[in-house]
């Protein structure tokens, strides 16, 4: 409709609405021109809502998928890896697989430690018990000879009780490096060289008693010109003797 007394002229439709003589579109029709592909480029794109790809579906153009598909099973925890054979000469199964065997030198090395440990104290008492913990000799001359014989003289209480306790003192020490050695597989002496003694069936510790039946086995070791202790220098497991007959192992750690 227009107006004859207005003083403004006619607007141009806006940009998107249709000419005045021409009924808006209904809605949801499409604009004219609307979806049209872009000139210059190939195939018309997916249309809005369309199912995408599977997920783990190869992309066009490409080979087999890189990766497994989801959910996949995995490799078993600790199986061998490919090109990995049984474990190395020179390596135990237990004590944490591929635990190395202790040397030759750690293990006389930790020994001379304990013995220094468990001696240096009853030597000590030893020697306080046989100087001041003693009387003063006794020397008789025969009349017939006239050859003089002293005694060594006798102790006395402070001997008696240096000597006490120094064998106590071996003693315990003793019972508590067994005990160490059975529950933890180390005594002082091997904690500092960093060696531990493991049951060679299982991996574990070896227990108080067979901590005790190790230390009286490790007599065998001293027969035959003391062989025994050398035996770790060409055993394949580093053992002694001893070792071979209560079944145990000693490795790094």
């Amino acid at each position: 409709m227009t107006y004859p007394n207005n003083p403004y002229p006619q607007q141009q439709p806006g940009y998107g609405y249709p000419p005045a003589d021409q009924p808006a579109p209904g809605y949801g029709a499409p604009q004219p021109g609307y979806a049209a592909p872009p000139p210059g480029y190939g195939a018309p794109q997916s249309p809005y809502g369309a199912p995408q790809p599977a997920y783990g579906a190869p992309q066009p153009g490409y080979g087999a998928p890189q990766q497994p598909a989801y959910g996949a099973p995995q490799s078993p925890y600790g199986a061998p890896q490919p090109g990995y054979g049984a474990p190395q000469p020179g390596y135990a199964p237990f004590g944490g697989f591929g635990a190395e065997y202790a040397s030759w030198g750690a293990r006389a090395g930790a020994r001379l430690l304990d013995m220094l440990i468990i001696g240096g104290p009853f030597l000590l008492l030893s020697i306080l018990a046989n100087t001041v913990g003693t009387s003063e000799p006794t020397c008789t001359t025969s009349q017939y000879s006239g050859y003089t014989r002293c005694d060594a003289g006798s102790m006395n209480a402070l001997g008696i009780i240096c000597a006490l306790i120094g064998f106590v003192a071996v003693i315990g020490t003793a019972l508590y490096f067994a005990y160490q050695e059975g529950t933890t597989g180390q005594t002082i002496g091997k904690r500092s060289l960093g060696i531990r003694v493991i049951r060679e069936s299982t991996g574990q510790p070896i227990g108080f008693g067979m901590a005790i039946v190790r230390y009286f086995a490790g007599n065998v070791n001293s027969l035959a010109c003391y062989l025994g202790w050398l035996w770790p220098l060409w055993d394949e497991k580093k053992q002694t003797l001893s070792d071979k007959i209560v079944g145990t192992i000693v490795v790094k750690g």
